[in-house]
């Protein structure tokens, strides 16, 4: 209970300076217990323009390896549409683990933030 209520104040805390606009969209991360999902939104309004996760992935055994695909995924169908760059949000979880691959295979995707 105290750790999500932590993840909360820091989630608000960084969203208070950061917000996605039609040219530099957001890039937010939401990491459960065994999945990731991802999304690039427009807050302006409140859109989400592209998306992905790791249920139609096949398991590669390491969870750090499935950020990695859903990464380089959501980055594939940002190109497709014309999105190149992105502001990114994390979420409030630290930047560390499965975050830091799906930034990392994002980056390789062709995404720059």
């Amino acid at each position: 209970m105290y750790k999500l209520n932590g993840r909360k104040k820091r989630h608000m805390r960084v969203r208070k300076h950061l917000s996605g606009t039609p040219g530099k969209p957001r890039l937010a991360v939401f990491r459960s217990g065994k999945h990731i999902y991802a999304q690039v939104i427009d807050d302006t309004i409140g859109k989400t323009l592209v998306f992905a996760s790791d249920l139609k992935l096949k398991k590669l055994g390491v969870k750090k390896d499935q950020g990695f695909e859903v990464g380089k995924i959501l980055a594939a169908e940002a190109v497709k549409k014309g999105i190149t760059t992105v502001v990114f949000d994390r979420g409030g979880f630290l930047y560390h683990g499965r975050v830091e691959r799906l930034a990392a295979g994002a980056r390789e995707g062709g995404l720059k933030f």
